[in-house]
This record gives structure tokens, sequence and C-alpha cells, in this order.
């Protein structure tokens, strides 16, 4: 209400018995003592109005409460500031002190053209689902899937894989502690090894080990073109999702629950060798393919 009377816009009559509030207790209140927190309000308002200066007027309020708080000491431009709060400044207050004011860090966000985006995404879906081939070692696979082992499960470790299409037959696998480029390399050199050559296109998830520079430009340097599935759409690279739900619910289900890393990458190489030379099924048997 002291803004509106500030403003002009409105008397003091008018404001009060819009408010139901009698004139009297308006200008007590408006001479009232300012209780302590009003008075550290005030004070953090002035020194967000000195870090804003200082930064361009580009901090926004997670910066701003860093600051306050002097949680960047290694960031000599403390010491340009005139303030120093003894008690812990709250996020949460420095952001309605900074909304109450109509401060907000002015930076200027880059424009997505959404609709580029995705046709750069449908284009780098070069396989596009053609999951039938019909000559071996022209489309080769990859993926990696999470597998655990110990008491309750609690050591977990990812399974990298190769697949050829044509007759999805696995070519290599390798088990590592997380998902890296290295091993996803790792476990191309061993496909390449294995046949003796190397295919001309490689289709991938999005995964940060396969949009990686390091595993990009490995598949330059094998003259393989790359394919990449949609974000979030499991289903372009249906053939190694499917071997991987093969891989655990007719192998590794029926297997004794692996205590140690040892025994788990002993169940893992069995099982690939079963789906390889055992395991009859016209989805991994190009000969029995109509």
């Amino acid at each position: 209400m002291q803004e509106l009377v500030a403003e002009g816009s409105n008397s003091v009559t008018e404001l009060t018995k819009i408010a139901n509030v009698s004139r009297k207790s308006y200008y007590q209140w408006l001479k009232r003592p300012l209780c302590q927190r009003e008075i550290d309000d005030q004070a953090i308002l002035e020194a967000i109005y000195q870090i804003e200066k200082r930064h361009q007027h580009s901090a926004g309020y997670r910066k701003v409460t860093v600051i306050l708080n002097n949680e960047n000491q290694k960031n000599q431009e403390i010491e340009e500031y005139t303030f120093d709060f003894s008690f812990r400044i709250n996020i949460k207050r420095v952001r309605r002190i900074m909304r109450e004011h109509g401060i907000r860090a002015d930076i200027r966000q880059k424009n997505h053209n959404r609709k580029q985006e995705q046709e750069q995404i449908k284009a780098g879906n070069l396989l596009n689902r053609q999951f039938k081939q019909t000559e071996p070692n022209k489309v080769w696979v990859t993926d990696t899937s999470e597998f655990t082992y110990g008491k309750n499960n609690k050591n977990k470790v990812r399974l990298h894989a190769v697949l050829d299409l044509y007759g999805s037959c696995p070519l290599s696998h390798l088990v590592s502690p997380t998902e890296t480029a290295e091993a996803a390399v790792t476990v191309f050199k061993q496909a390449e090894e294995k046949v003796g050559t190397f295919a001309p296109m490689v289709h991938t998830d999005r995964g940060a080990a396969y949009t990686s520079q390091q595993f990009n430009n490995y598949l330059s340097s094998r003259s393989s073109i790359h394919s990449l599935s949609a974000p979030g759409t499991p289903g372009d690279n249906a053939v190694i999702e499917h071997f991987w739900s093969d891989f655990k619910y007719v192998w590794l289900a029926h297997q004794p629950h692996a205590e140690t890393l040892a025994e788990l990458v002993d169940q893992i190489d069995r099982g690939f060798e079963y789906f390889t030379k055992i395991e009859i099924s016209s989805k991994r048997n190009p000969k029995l393919q109509d």
C-alpha cells in the first residue's frame, strides 16, 4: 500500500477503506521500527545490488547466494565488496528478495531451432531400422547393459557387445566397470581381430561413449560411417535390445547367482559361447532364415 500511495494513484483514505484499516493504524504501521529480519533483508538487497553491478547484471540467484556466503574463497573478487555477513543466507531468501525488487540476470538464452535439430537427428539414423542384412559384416550394432553380482546385487558392471546384423551374430564382448569410450573402442577392436575386417557402418544409441570424439575418430580411422538412434528410441537399435533380453532371461536367469566378479565374467563368457555356437534360432542363424 505504501508503494501505491507513493505513486499517487490513490489517496490514503481510499486505500485504507479498501484494506479495511483505519488511517491511524496505517500511520502507526508506517512509523513502526523495522524488525531484525527486515534490517537484514535491506542489507542483503544492498549487497545484491553490488554483486549485480560487478557482474554486469548477469548473476543469477544461485551465483549471488554463493558470493553472499563467501563460498568462492578462491575467487579474489570477494575483496571488492563492502559486505560481510555473520550469518548464512538461504538461497530461497535471495531468490525472494531479487523477485520482490525485480532483479534478474540479464542473460540471453541461445535460441534452439527444434525443427532443424529433429531433422539432424532423423538424418543421423542412417540405418533407419534396416535390420535384415544379406551379407556378413556390412552393419555392426553395439550397446551396453548393466549386470550385477555379490550380496544384494550391490556390485555393478557394464557389458559391451558387438553384433553383426547378418544373423544377429555376436562378435565380441567386454566387461568394464563403467561405460566409457575406451571400452567401446576396445570391444570393436576385438570384433575386427576376430573376423579380419571392419563393417562399413556401425549403429549405436546416443550414449556419451558413442558420441565421444574418441569413439568417432576411431570409426573414421576404420572408414566406417556412424549411424545413431533417435534419443529415447530403443526401437532404432532393436536387434541388440532383443539380444540383451535373450541373454538375461534365456541364459543368465538359469545360472546361479554370481557372488564374485570372476563368477559373473565366467557366466557371461559361457553365455556368449552358447549364443554363438549352440543356440539355434533363425534370428541368429542366417541359414535358418527364409
